[in-house]
């Protein structure tokens, strides 16, 4: 399999401005802020500037509604459109319609994003306006109560608190204390929250596939809970085509729950953390049965059947197939050596 072919497709989502749309289908043609977090995690360690400009852009969409922000690291939003938006115009504008805005994990996302890139040598941060944005998101969140703060979580949807979106915040916050000022209450808040909700999603969620970002990309939870976290998606939400996000999903459900590709090499991912190579290889396995040869990976398949939705590709799902592939590869070929 040539994995190159994941880059050629990212390329083509790629915009102007260094963002990256979701996919280029009519229904996803925009730009999320947690999406294009996912999308050039890849370009961490590339030598290409693709990491750098995509957080450009995103600080530059950070400074454009920077008022608004200024707004609610004072006064909690009150509805929906008053939160930091998580989806924009491929020129990085806010979007009239009616949307579940409140979500922290992108957030928080963004924040882990900008620290580990730093870390890695990538020049996110352009200059001191770039760092400012940095702080008051921090505040935002801190004005937010993100510990204990209902949100529309990753898949923007119910109303309710989601450990995937505090696990998001922590792993945010964390990330650039040694960039701001980031207050060590903060952090322990949202662990505390965390002890009390894991291995839960939700009140109304045992479990959900977005709690895999507490072990991969976040490292965020020991090792007892990220086995009872897979023991849970890999058995209730696993399928042949991908994985169910939660039980009972109605999205794209024609009679049985949607399965979504990044599924596969996110699971890929979680056991690779854990260092646990015989499941690391029966993933791979599992993630090349779902990549088409011209590496335009689904959103996911229609709930009872093999026909993937619209939103094809999806940038998501190519970059965390792309990017567990090439892991595995590079361990492959140390071992061989």
């Amino acid at each position: 399999m040539n994995v190159n072919g994941a880059l050629e497709v990212l390329e083509r989502m790629r915009l102007p401005n260094g963002a990256y749309t979701a996919s280029v289908s009519d229904d996803y043609n925009y730009v999320w802020i947690r999406d294009v977090v996912y999308t050039v995690i890849p370009f961490i360690n590339d030598p290409s500037n693709r990491y750098e400009k995509a957080y450009h852009a995103l600080f530059d969409l950070f400074q454009t509604y920077e008022w608004k922000i200024d707004i609610h690291t004072v006064q909690k939003p009150q509805f929906l459109f008053e939160h930091i938006h998580a989806r924009y115009s491929t020129e990085l504008k806010e979007l009239p319609d009616e949307w579940g805005h409140a979500q922290n994990d992108a957030v928080g996302a963004f924040l882990w994003g900008v620290g580990e890139g730093y870390r890695h040598g990538k020049k996110v941060i352009r200059n001191q306006r770039d760092l400012e944005i940095v702080q008051k998101l921090v505040n935002y969140l801190e004005c937010l109560q993100y510990w204990q703060s209902e949100d529309n979580g990753m898949w923007e949807e119910n109303i309710e608190i989601h450990a995937s979106s505090i696990g998001a915040c922590v792993a945010g916050l964390n990330s650039v204390k040694m960039l701001v000022n980031v207050k060590e209450e903060l952090i322990k808040k949202g662990e505390e929250t965390l002890r009390f909700l894991l291995p839960r999603e939700s009140y109304s969620k045992e479990t959900d596939l977005a709690l895999l970002s507490l072990i991969y990309p976040y490292r965020l939870v020991d090792r007892e809970i990220a086995l009872e976290i897979l023991k849970n998606v890999t058995e209730r939400l696993e399928r042949t085509n991908g994985c169910i996000r939660y039980e009972k999903d109605l999205y794209y459900n024609d009679g049985q729950e949607a399965e979504w590709c990044f599924g596969l090499p996110w699971l890929g991912l979680c056991y690779l953390e854990l260092g646990m190579m015989n499941k690391v290889n029966e993933y791979i396995d599992k993630t090349k049965m779902i990549i088409p040869e011209n590496w335009e990976v689904p959103e996911l398949y229609i709930g009872g059947s093999n026909i993937p939705n619209g939103n094809t590709p999806l940038a998501w799902s190519v970059s965390l197939s792309y990017l567990f592939l090439t892991k595995t590869s590079m361990i492959r070929t140390e071992q061989i050596t």
